[in-house]
């Protein structure tokens, strides 16, 4: 509307070892989802956003993964509250003590899913009697009631890489590739119009993707724009930042894997 202005939303959408992509909506409703991933069919790893769980409910062919960082935020943030919050920080960060192992070791996902069976299950154990006992005793409405409930409410999600190794604990590949936008959106608050919302979004993602491949942007700009307008429809697929990558370090390969959103 005229001499009004309208918020809009960056939605971001990650495949391990892939590229992101970045979605520009006017709303933060599930229809934005919805329609970005009706064709997707798998285990769509979020954080506790509501129009996300709203449609795996309503959806057999999707499950849903919860986000340790996103639950072990709400245990920290308890802690100004009562020190019982100490405990859970430390046994969540015991979880991500595994996590770390494991990617120095550079293990696989077979090797994933043993260790996180013979190391992590206990503790998800220990951290559940632990909630479902003190949930009994603590105010629902106090940081640490709230940061219980969020949890127990999402546990089945929360679980769901303890038995796939393919899947990670937290949903921070997607976070770290906000953070960019995030830290300086108050330099660009304001867009000007729903179409250059859309073109700020492909550009978010060239340069999003650049940055999880380690590559320079520049470089990579330079040659797409060289030889993108030569290049026919079908060649589209090889100027993706991972398909440049893979070809310019000889190990190109499809993408393949899970959503994260």
């Amino acid at each position: 509307m005229k001499g009004k202005s309208q918020q809009g939303y960056l939605w971001v959408y990650n495949r391990p070892k892939s590229d992101v992509l970045f979605e520009w909506r006017v709303s933060r409703a599930r229809a934005g989802p919805e329609e970005f991933l009706k064709n997707f069919r798998g285990k769509l790893q979020t954080d506790g956003y509501g129009a996300y769980e709203s449609l795996a409910k309503q959806r057999s062919d999707l499950t849903l993964v919860g986000c340790w960082a996103h639950v072990r935020r709400g245990f920290h943030e308890a802690l100004a509250e009562t020190k019982l919050a100490a405990w859970f920080v430390g046994q969540i960060g015991q979880l991500y003590a595994v996590e770390k192992k494991l990617r120095a070791q550079k293990a696989g996902p077979a090797l994933r899913a043993a260790m996180r069976a013979w190391q992590s299950q206990p503790l998800l154990n220990r951290l559940h009697r632990a909630m479902e006992l003190i949930r009994r005793k603590t105010l629902p409405q106090g940081l640490l009631g709230r940061a219980i409930d969020y949890t127990l409410k999402r546990w089945e999600a929360l679980t769901q890489f303890i038995t796939d190794g393919f899947l990670e604990i937290d949903n921070n590949l997607v976070e770290n590739s906000i953070r960019p936008s995030a830290l300086g959106k108050r330099n660009w608050m304001f867009i000007g119009h729903p179409e250059a919302g859309e073109r700020s979004a492909v550009i978010y993602t060239l340069l999003g993707s650049c940055r999880r491949h380690a590559i320079n942007p520049f470089h990579y700009l330079k040659d797409l724009f060289t030889r993108l307008p030569a290049a026919l429809i079908t060649e589209i697929r090889q100027f993706t930042p991972r398909a440049w990558a893979g070809t310019k370090t000889g190990q190109f390969c499809l993408a393949n894997g899970g959503v994260n959103g």
